[in-house]
């Protein structure tokens, strides 16, 4: 016997309960796996809005700090030197 897959309303309502409590689920490959992850979230406390949105914010400044600083990594090998006496080793 095959399992179910899960039904549509069950991943709609997934979605929102995960949105509600400001966690995430693992997308289910059966319409049981569905129910349990249902039931979980349903138990957990719901987040507040500021909540969430201090979640948003720290997500938003991680990511545009990830891009800021990680455009290109630099090794060892290339920097001579120390503080303000660190120069390119190598010329371009």
């Amino acid at each position: 016997m095959t399992p179910k897959s899960p039904t549509s309303r069950q991943v709609t309502y997934l979605k929102a309960l995960a949105n509600r409590t400001g966690q995430t689920f693992t997308y289910p490959k059966t319409s049981v796996q569905a129910s349990r992850e249902i039931r979980r979230l349903k138990s957990s406390r719901a987040s507040s809005a500021s909540e969430l949105a201090m979640e948003r914010f720290d997500l938003a400044a991680e990511n545009a700090a990830r891009e800021a600083n990680c455009d290109a990594t630099i090794r060892p090998d290339e920097i001579a030197g120390w503080g303000g006496n660190a120069h390119w080793s190598q010329g371009s």
